[in-house]
């Protein structure tokens, strides 16, 4: 694998910084971007990383910040808005892709990496799946010769520093005895962060990626019921899981988007009665055997 220069949108992120960590240690040279550089020195201890102040939505910040580089990943994303329309969700998953399209082509860089959501569509019933859809419909658009661009579609990611299984634990330690939980027949099938961002970096150079979109899963399927029961087992809790109906589903993720940091909005239960599963097994082309839930949960949450 030849040593690359490559920027990293949304790398001091969850995955972001799994994905730099990996980077550096394949040998390339990683530039993460972000608006305040002061907050984010602990990416110094990365040999070959370098963190740049830059506004991502500055076109011109862009073009000076991709000049001189073989690739640039776009892991920007949010799971919700400040509003309630969509705009939110339109600003950073479409016209920021739009926008890094844009610079890749003014700085000559060919390869692009970015990161969309499983089963994203145009008639998908929440904002969030919609605006992934434009979003990964724009890049690959953007394919061509003089710019290799491969998507990558996950379920839900988990790790040790993920907003999943840590925002449930955090939620089961503080509400005891009974736990209601909205949506528990929604589906999906968690793939383990390391996973991930082992196929972003294994697709960087392979001709057989450029163009493609690749769906990201674990090994199995779980209702979001089974996973928070589980979690309660591996926090040694005991606590008797209410499972709300679509009525009462709707009424809590209302009344929680007011409640501090967004926990549950209406946006959320839309995205959420979409399955987060895939058909068939992790790509082949990466190489992947991807870890059960099982196997990697314990070892953080147990402890955390």
């Amino acid at each position: 694998m030849s040593r690359l220069r490559i920027a990293v949108l949304g790398g001091t992120g969850f995955v972001g910084r799994s994905l730099c960590a990996r980077l550096v240690e394949a040998g390339h040279e990683v530039f993460v971007l972000t608006r305040r550089r002061e907050r984010h020195r602990d990416f110094l201890v990365l040999p070959t990383a370098q963190v740049i102040e830059a506004d991502v939505y500055h076109p011109a910040a862009l073009k000076s910040a991709f000049h001189g580089l073989d690739a640039v990943i776009n892991l920007v994303g949010i799971l919700n808005e400040s509003g309630r329309n969509g705009k939110g969700f339109e600003r950073v998953h479409a016209e920021l892709p739009a926008r890094v399209v844009q610079a890749c082509r003014q700085a000559s860089v060919s390869r692009l990496l970015h990161m969309g959501a499983l089963h994203a569509g145009a008639d998908a019933p929440s904002h969030y799946l919609r605006s992934k859809a434009r979003g990964a419909q724009i890049v690959h658009e953007a394919d061509g010769a003089e710019l290799h661009v491969t998507s990558f579609h996950p379920s839900v990611i988990f790790g040790p520093y993920d907003s999943f299984t840590n925002r449930f634990a955090a939620l089961l330690r503080r509400i005891p005895l009974v736990f209601p939980l909205a949506c528990p027949n929604a589906r999906m099938q968690p793939v383990y962060v390391e996973d991930v961002v082992q196929a972003f970096v294994g697709s960087l150079e392979r001709y057989e990626t450029f163009g493609q979109r690749y769906n990201l899963c674990g090994p199995e399927v779980f209702t979001l019921q089974e996973i928070v029961a589980y979690l309660a087992s591996v926090l040694g809790l005991k606590r008797r899981i209410l499972p709300l109906g679509d009525g009462l589903s709707r009424l809590q993720a209302t009344v929680m988007q007011f409640a501090p940091g967004k926990p549950f909005t209406p946006d959320n239960y839309r995205s959420l009665q979409v399955a987060s599963i895939c058909e068939g097994s992790f790509p082949a082309v990466f190489g992947v055997t991807p870890a059960r839930f099982a196997a990697i949960v314990p070892s953080y949450l147990a402890t955390a």
